[in-house]
């Protein structure tokens, strides 16, 4: 390696590129964006602000914080369900004289106020519904003149009650408890608006209501063609933001025991940006109500330290439309441009220098050398079938295959020309075990291992694994189980090729050929999932040794073979048996003279083993090229392998011709006959094996079926 290649190694191998990727796939990156504004807006003004986290500083600020965020909670369902809502501020106005009016002008119980004051914000929050949901009328413009009429309202009001309001002697204990006591500590807004928060986050992610608001949200055609009615979820999504503003309104009449002309003033703007900054879509459909949460205390925070660190109203203003701004660019641009970001840095390729290999030509005079043996192959199944990955035969000498749709297909002895659909899993059935008891077990990419009893009942075993406490990539999900054998304790062994990529997405975990692959066990006894190998390029077939007490795995895109040990002084480590083939290997299986027989799913080029030195070149193809022209492994042509115990290649079958069975991706010696699979073919080949055991099968080799 010169220079320049350990350098480019160094870059690609040792920077992290991938963790942008994997973390903008999360969900949780939305809310990490507003936390950490929230954490950096707290820690400036609190360090900029003499006496900013003292307690009685706090408990004047949270009161406030505890009104105004039911009234971002209001909003923020309205803007789920895809709608706005302007008024937010003059019904908070209304709401609030309504409150104080029936208390201290008629002289009323505070349960009295409460109601009058729910009452004020439930009419109105339907006014908007009605307009918005059943005449369909635009919310912005709607909203807006029910804000410039709701406030009109209230100035006259004010002007002619205010004094009756102020010269009244009505008091009340529990009034003034509203306003000013506490719980455990906690000011009654706050424990409010608490309450709120959590019944309306259950309703939105645990209730079909909540459902329905998201759905229409994010697409109200399709929630109508969905049988949700819309106009009713948006009429009630502005209904509960009149109610939450009135409750809100409520609080701080307590609080203040009055309401003057700046009484809700400009509150529509900051609840409309706290929503916005805390992470919540404008276009709806997206965001949640703790989101809307961090942006009420970012908003609040902001402007009262503005105040109090002596700048004006009309520095307070530009710097919420800036906020304002920012958010909703950053929303819009991101929304639209998501994808094509991810296109651009989600894959990241290593530098690899591959080994120097033997030449698997016709004539080379290597143990690799290819013949065309395979060419001889009779055809089971042709045009019947597409993609058997993987073949098994039973003790009754009946052969399984699984197939692209989803269906694992029995072709019943001798002749096999009939067939049927033994069972019905989804996915992609690739690698197949049978155990003791004859349960048919399958890696199923994208879903995970599974059971088909011999009356075929399709049970799943697995589906994850323990998460690594270290890794960003969710790694507890299986998402491309390869292939899979059985011990003699019955423990299923199983690979999962890749923690990145799913099934079909192969193309890509080979051109960015990271060390991702794992080997796995399943206990039946207690049904646990663990981890036994992991950091291997693309692991895919897995053998029991003759003796059960290792196991051979395949390393498909390194080009090798492992062996780990079960049981004995190297007991749970693994050792390179095979290297630097000239081949991809894929499902290795017992052969009946001792050794083992192995796939190769292709064969190494020159072009692509010198791109793996490039991985610069590599990103580049895949984000100018489409997919169809990219360079990745040559999967068109194979063979079979044969080798014994210490990894020493025996022979060598291939398909020269290129007609029969050119790819290869498993195959099962069978009485004589080696039966033949390729995930890209549409039959299974049948090859009778010269000077081979008839007697031997699979299952008398496990399980001494047929001895």
């Amino acid at each position: 390696m010169n220079f320049r290649e350990r350098l480019q190694s160094w870059r690609y191998n040792l920077i992290p590129d991938h963790l942008v990727g994997e973390i903008l796939t999360k969900r949780w990156t939305d809310n990490a964006i507003p936390f950490l504004a929230l954490v950096i807006v707290v820690a400036s003004f609190g360090s900029a602000i003499p006496g900013f986290f003292k307690l009685t500083s706090l408990q004047d600020s949270t009161r406030q914080l505890g009104e105004f965020s039911i009234v971002v909670t209001g909003l923020t369902v309205v803007m789920l369900g895809g709608g706005i809502d302007l008024s937010v501020g003059s019904i908070f106005a209304l709401s609030c004289f309504s409150a104080v009016s029936v208390f201290f002008i008629f002289e009323q119980p505070v349960w009295v106020a409460l109601s009058a004051s729910i009452a004020t914000g439930i009419v109105c929050g339907s006014i908007n519904g009605y307009l918005v949901g059943y005449l369909r009328l635009r919310a912005f413009l709607t909203t807006l003149v029910t804000f410039i009429i709701g406030r009109a309202i209230f100035d006259i009001l004010v002007v002619n009650y205010a004094a009756q309001i102020q010269m009244s002697l009505a008091t009340s204990d529990v009034w003034d408890f509203v306003g000013d006591g506490t719980f455990l500590g906690v000011s009654i807004s706050v424990l409010t608006a608490i309450v709120f928060a959590i019944i309306t986050h259950v309703a939105l992610t645990r209730s079909r209501p909540g459902w329905h608001v998201l759905a229409v949200g994010g697409s109200r055609r399709s929630a109508h063609n969905a049988g949700i009615k819309v106009r009713k979820t948006v009429f009630l999504t502005y209904v509960f933001s009149g109610f939450c503003s009135s409750v809100a309104g409520f609080l701080i009449a307590c609080r203040l025991s009055g309401a003057g002309p700046g009484t809700g003033l400009n509150l529509e703007i900051l609840a409309l940006t706290a929503a916005v900054v805390g992470g919540n879509s404008l276009g709806g459909g997206r965001g949640s109500v703790v989101k809307g949460l961090m942006g009420a205390i970012i908003v609040l925070v902001m402007t009262n330290g503005l105040i109090r660190l002596g700048y004006g109203t009309g520095t307070n203003q530009m710097v919420l439309g800036l906020m304002l701004a920012v958010a909703v660019t950053i929303d819009i641009r991101w929304l639209k441009n998501r994808h094509k970001v991810l296109n651009e840095v989600y894959v990241a390729p290593v530098y690899l220098k591959m080994g120097e290999t033997q030449s698997a030509a016709p004539g080379s005079g290597t143990p690799y050398e290819l013949d065309n043996r395979l060419s001889e192959a009779t055809h089971i199944g042709l045009g019947e079938l597409e993609g058997p990955e993987d073949v098994i035969l039973d003790r009754n000498d009946n052969l399984y295959c699984g197939t692209r749709h989803g269906e694992i297909v029995r072709f019943f002895a001798p002749d096999y020309k009939r067939s049927e659909v033994f069972a019905h899993i989804g996915g992609f059935p690739l690698g197949l075990a049978f155990d003791s008891r004859e349960n048919l077990i399958s890696c199923v990419g994208a879903m995970g291992l599974y059971s088909i009893s011999p009356d075929r009942e399709v049970t799943k075993l697995s589906a994850e694994t323990a998460r690594s406490w270290t890794s960003v990539v969710d790694d507890a999900r299986l998402r491309d189980p390869n292939d899979c054998d059985i011990a003699p304790d019955g423990r299923i062994y199983f690979t999962d090729s890749t923690k990145r990529y799913d099934a079909h997405d192969w193309a890509l975990d080979s051109i960015e050929n990271r060390a991702t692959g794992r080997l796995l066990v399943y206990d039946p006894k207690d049904g646990s999932t663990r981890t036994l190998l992991d950091g291997y390029r693309y692991t895919n077939g897995v053998c029991m040794a003759h003796d059960g007490k290792s196991l051979f795995f395949a390393e498909s895109w390194a080009c090798r073979v492992h062996r780990y040990w079960l049981e004995g002084p190297r007991a749970g480590t693994a050792e390179c048996v095979i290297k630097d083939m000239p081949g991809y290997p894929d499902n290795i299986n017992r052969a009946s003279d001792g050794r083992y027989w192995m796939a190769w799913l292709g064969m190494r080029t020159p072009s692509f083993d010198l791109s793996l030195r490039h991985p610069a070149m590599r990103k580049r193809m895949t984000r100018r090229l489409p997919q169809d022209e990219w360079l990745f492994p040559n999967i068109n042509t194979g063979g079979v392998v044969n080798f014994d115990e210490t990894g020493r290649i025996v022979d060598a079958l291939g398909d020269l011709s290129g007609i029969s069975h050119p790819m290869v991706t498993s195959m099962r010696e069978h009485k004589g006959y080696l039966f033949v699979g390729g995930i890209l073919n549409n039959r299974v080949g049948r090859y009778r094996i010269p000077g081979a055991d008839e007697t031997w099968t699979g299952p008398s080799s496990y399980w001494g079926f047929g001895e």
